[in-house]
């Protein structure tokens, strides 16, 4: 297992890669590029929206062929959408390369979460997802202070010239070290028909819906403070490049130390209870750290705490609500994997668009949008979780 999770968890840091490296960098290419805050954090929008979209491809193609050849074509796209990012003369032909970009990235969001239902069901897949989520955990802790260092140095275009390098060696790795999970008796054609009955059968499903809303929610609020928290915390309260970076990666450092109990808790209480208390506690240090706020009493310290607590809350979520919804749709966990991811990444594309129209400089828009994620969720939670929704994987009681 530690073998397929540390090729998954490569893999499937490219795509973090792509936000973690780059925003450190969104002040500076604001300025570089004359842009404003609103058409900067378009170059994220577009790249969740992209990124989401192109889901729905590569999970049915995936189902029908395979995993490795969607894997080597979004590579390949990821690469000629970096470079694009790279020579980018202006704010819009960077926007514009970044939904490239996102196009192919989505690709290591779906596969792996597919590769993962083909060699585990129940708590060991949480396990898998548990430990890929541990290799992953270098791109928030890693990644920001090597695009800080990158810019310090060279400039922000050498981002996109390392995410291309990085991209390179995904296809290397996927070539030479991934083998093929999906056996040719299980592959399922393509066609409108198909996909229509499968994407049916997982919009009908209220614990598939529920569930990869839940987790929705919670990437939401990740993607609303990637957003804005560079130019919080380098505007309002005066941080340097690297220092924003070191506050993210501690931010980050929740999230996935939480991440590795999930399976453990699961197998012990129940995954219902585990993602129940997960978003509790997700509710309880997003909506507190909004009062503080509110207050006046929220210094940075006091923010990267309670954010601390609360993405830890979602560390418990996020994997347990994955493995959960997938479960009982092995025979099309390719579709299944690709429809949440779109529903979640268009869920972040969205919150982003609404909280920009808000932002302006300071943590309380932020706050305020990370607030609402939670109660959202928490709501959700309670009507999914309740013990009478059909479909459910797990049958401990709350």
């Amino acid at each position: 297992m530690f073998r397929s999770a540390a090729i998954l968890g490569l893999l499937s840091c490219v795509g973090p890669f792509a936000i973690d490296m780059y925003v450190p960098a969104m002040p500076a290419i604001r300025a570089d590029l004359d842009a404003g805050v609103a058409a900067t954090q378009m170059t994220l929008t577009t790249f969740f929206i992209a990124f989401g979209i192109a889901q729905l491809v590569y999970g049915p193609w995936a189902d029908q062929v395979g995993r490795k050849p969607p894997l080597y074509v979004g590579l390949a796209i990821f690469i000629v959408g970096s470079l694009g990012c790279a020579f980018a003369p202006t704010i819009d032909w960077l926007v514009a390369s970044r939904f490239v970009q996102g196009l192919g990235a989505a690709v290591v969001m779906v596969i792996p979460r597919a590769i993962i239902r083909d060699l585990h069901t129940g708590t060991e897949a949480t396990r898998l997802m548990a430990m890929i989520m541990l290799v992953i955990s270098v791109s928030p802790m890693l990644a920001p202070l090597a695009g800080s260092g990158l810019i310090l140095v060279t400039g922000w275009r050498a981002i996109f010239i390392a995410l291309c390098l990085a991209a390179v060696c995904s296809l290397l790795m996927t070539g030479y070290l991934l083998p093929e999970t999906l056996k040719r008796e299980h592959r399922v054609p393509v066609n409108t028909r198909n996909m229509l009955r499968g994407a049916g059968v997982l919009l009908g499903d209220p614990m598939f819906m529920g569930l990869t809303f839940i987790g929705g929610c919670g990437m939401a609020s990740f993607f609303v403070f990637i957003a804005s928290s560079s130019f919080v915390y380098t505007g309002q309260f005066g941080l340097t490049t690297t220092q924003y970076s070191l506050a993210l990666a501690v931010n980050a450092i929740g999230f996935f130390a939480a991440s590795q109990f999930a399976a453990g808790l699961g197998e012990r209480f129940g995954s219902r209870r585990v993602v129940a208390g997960g978003v509790s506690a997700f509710l309880f240090f997003a909506v507190a750290v909004l009062a503080i706020e509110i207050a006046g009493y929220a210094s940075l310290p006091v923010i990267i705490c309670f954010l601390f607590g609360a993405n830890a809350g979602l560390g418990l979520v996020i994997p347990t609500t994955m493995v959960m919804a997938l479960d009982p749709h092995g025979e099309i966990a390719g579709l299944a994997s690709s429809l949440g991811g779109t529903l979640q990444m268009l869920t972040g594309g969205v919150a982003i668009m609404i909280a920009s129209r808000f932002f302006d400089g300071t943590a309380l828009p932020m706050l305020a949008a990370i607030a609402l994620c939670a109660v959202a969720a928490f709501i959700l939670s309670r009507l999914v979780l309740s013990g009478t929704v059909s479909g459910q994987t797990d049958r401990a009681p709350l």
